[in-house]
């Protein structure tokens, strides 16, 4: 992701590889211009919410996640999250909330 791109960054990129697809895929199952969604993923060119929408559907993920989840970090929380089962979403929301009353009652 550059820098220096006019727009605010997004994960669509990290997503897309993460998905194994190429640009020509991707921008097939859109559809729009591969060189256009290659500047939305640089940051070189806007999005907008119904294109979002697309490349979520797309990537099986969620708008929100496009924007601020990177799925190629292991231990990031959401990725955890993904890989756990309904048992383990529940022990994972219970130390959550514990360690939340914690620091308030210290």
């Amino acid at each position: 992701m550059r820098r220096d791109s006019p727009y605010r960054p997004t994960f669509i990129r990290q997503w897309r590889t993460q998905r194994g697809y190429s640009l020509d895929k991707l921008a097939g199952m859109v559809p729009m211009d591969k060189s256009n969604l290659s500047k939305v993923e640089r940051g070189m060119l806007p999005y907008n919410q119904e294109m979002l929408e697309r490349l979520a559907e797309a990537l099986m993920t969620d708008v929100a996640s496009l924007l601020m989840r990177d799925p190629t970090r292991a231990d990031a929380i959401w990725t955890l999250w993904d890989r756990a089962n309904p048992g383990e979403r529940q022990q994972i929301e219970a130390v959550a909330e514990a360690l939340i009353k914690a620091r308030r009652t210290a």
